[in-house]
């Protein structure tokens, strides 16, 4: 008796809009070539190179476009992917017949997530980079017409806590890609490192991107490892990065933070620093929040704006992070200068002043075209005209900044900071703040349900955080990361527009796509809890109960107005 078929809508992670099961099957084999248009022609090399690497084929290109629907069965067997207008701008089409497959997107991104929806419907082995012997290749005949709910779909990688190798930032695009997200959002600066070459400002990276040491588990008393870490990303790898993102759907944001959370920017060069302050003026060695903070000397702005160019030189993206969080107002309320510097701005509060410098870089960053991107601290005081939000202490600054006109990006702490604990076990690796599970982050609707529809239109999806203090080797980013990323990516995908999600639905999808992350070598976290190796016995954690939590955001966004 042949085994019934898993229908397709059950094979795919996300779970696509629309999925028509069809007889047959298209089996790779020496005649399997892969075809494209100009557009879907980077594509087209990446789908080969998977292919191949497998499987073992040849999977050559063609000198022609092929249409392998109308070919007959005599036919080459092509895969042919192209970009048509008539199709939104993500949306895809995927057909899938015996003597071959078309895949078809509104753009380039549209194609990859077509062509990452047609892997899926493979063994899960095609994920493997060396041949896997002994496996038949097939996909099921199926027509499956897929968009997304939410456009930004993204994962922040903060790189300046502990940096990441490009290696490692590029498969991190790949499984970003593969989960058919759009966003890849570089935090490249912070008290702890600077990440990117500025060729005006050499020492930024010859200072600002190593420190002497590093805390070692949570709170003023821990220790330090005693070992120096660093590095940065030259411009061209930078590039490089960008380059490879687009080929698979992926815009990389950069995020460059002011005016706090820059004490390695102050550390290669003091004058951006409020004389007299009271930190060592040394790229930071300690994690939290730092009181060394810009001053508000028009040098100063003047500097970050030179620093920005390059930046907007290097990423194509429409946005340009900007930080805006966390700055402390300490040495601006102490600083005899910065309290005459607030009268000659007009700014009446410290409040004001970062409202003042955060209105600054938007300016210049709108004259070059680009949309500046902050925290919901941006919020406070007033919000620049043309700034989006990522509100991240729970909904209060998207509801805010919806209501004022502002586009929002959702990335509440409570579920998608994703360093956060995954359980209340002891075993969890330095365990930090709230409890997020998988099913927290599966059930998460980006959407505040107090907003109007119009209100609705300005978000734009969502994104998790992956915060680097206590993660301080790929492998943890790993644990970490998945398999909440691939829950993060199903709701990002259906929310919103296919009625109530179900868990129970999901689950056996998910257990099924675990094998394609062994395949690929991601060594997430286990549902019965971390191995032996993920753990981190020893070192200090701080784990919190909810409901305080909850009291402190209240407490700490109770001056933003909406």
């Amino acid at each position: 008796m042949t085994a019934a078929r898993t229908p397709v809508a059950d094979r795919l992670l996300p779970r696509p809009l629309r999925a028509e099961d069809r007889p047959g099957e298209f089996v790779l084999d020496e005649r399997t070539v892969v075809v494209a248009d100009a557009a879907g022609a980077p594509i087209a090399s990446w789908l080969r190179a998977q292919l191949a690497a497998a499987t073992g084929l040849p999977v050559a290109g063609a000198p022609e476009a092929v249409d392998p629907v109308t070919t007959d069965g005599e036919g080459v067997g092509a895969i042919a992917l192209a970009v048509d207008a008539a199709l939104a701008a993500e949306e895809y089409r995927l057909a899938v017949e015996p003597t071959g497959v078309r895949i078809q997107g509104g753009s380039a991104a549209a194609v990859s997530h077509g062509a990452q929806s047609f892997l899926q419907l493979l063994p899960p082995a095609v994920y493997r980079r060396g041949v896997v012997p002994g496996t038949r290749w097939a996909a099921p005949a199926c027509i499956v017409e897929d968009s997304p709910a939410f456009a930004w779909r993204g994962l922040m990688l903060d790189v300046a806590r502990h940096f990441l190798p490009k290696h490692d930032v590029l498969r991190f695009v790949d499984l970003l890609a593969m989960h058919r997200m759009s966003v890849l959002h570089l935090h490249l600066t912070d008290d702890q490192g600077w990440r990117m070459e500025i060729r005006r400002y050499p020492r930024l990276t010859e200072i600002g991107a190593w420190r002497r040491e590093s805390q070692v588990g949570f709170g003023p008393d821990a220790p330090a490892d005693g070992r120096p870490h660093g590095g940065f990303y030259t411009q061209d790898d930078l590039r490089e990065i960008v380059a490879y993102a687009a080929a698979r759907g992926i815009t990389v944001i950069p995020e460059i933070e002011s005016p706090g959370h820059v004490q390695a920017a102050i550390a290669a060069y003091p004058e951006l620093g409020v004389a007299g302050g009271d930190e060592p003026r040394e790229v930071w060695t300690r994690y939290g929040i730092s009181r060394n903070v810009l001053n508000l000397e028009e040098s100063t702005v003047a500097f970050f704006r030179n620093v920005l160019d390059e930046v907007v030189d290097v990423f194509p993206s429409a946005y340009i992070g900007i930080g805006g969080d966390e700055c402390r107002k300490d040495q601006w309320r102490a600083d005899p200068r910065t309290q005459e510097r607030l009268r000659e701005i007009g700014a009446a509060t410290e409040e004001e002043g970062q409202s003042w410098f955060v209105r600054r870089i938007d300016e210049h960053l709108t004259s070059r075209g680009r949309r500046s991107y902050g925290w919901d601290e941006i919020l406070e005081g007033g919000l620049a005209p043309g700034a989006t939000v990522a509100s991240w202490r729970g909904e209060t600054g998207a509801v805010a900044a919806a209501r004022q006109g502002h586009d929002v990006v959702l990335c509440p702490d409570r579920v998608l900071y994703f360093n956060y604990r995954q359980s209340d076990s002891p075993e969890e690796p330095i365990p930090l703040v709230t409890v997020t599970t998988v099913r927290d982050v599966f059930e998460l609707d980006p959407v505040p349900a107090e907003l109007t529809d119009d209100q609705r239109a300005h978000v734009l999806g969502a994104q998790a955080n992956l915060w680097t203090e206590y993660i301080d080797q790929p492998r943890g980013l790993d644990y970490f990361a998945f398999p909440r990323l691939a829950a993060l990516a199903e709701a990002l995908w259906c929310a919103d527009r296919s009625g109530e999600r179900s868990w129970e639905e999901f689950a056996p999808r998910l257990d099924a796509h675990l094998a394609r992350l062994d395949a690929v070598g991601v060594e997430y976290r286990r549902a019965d809890g971390p191995l032996p190796w993920q753990q981190r016995p020893g070192i200090p954690g701080a784990p919190r109960d909810r409901a305080d939590r909850e009291a402190e955001l209240a407490d700490l966004t109770a001056t933003i107005v909406s």
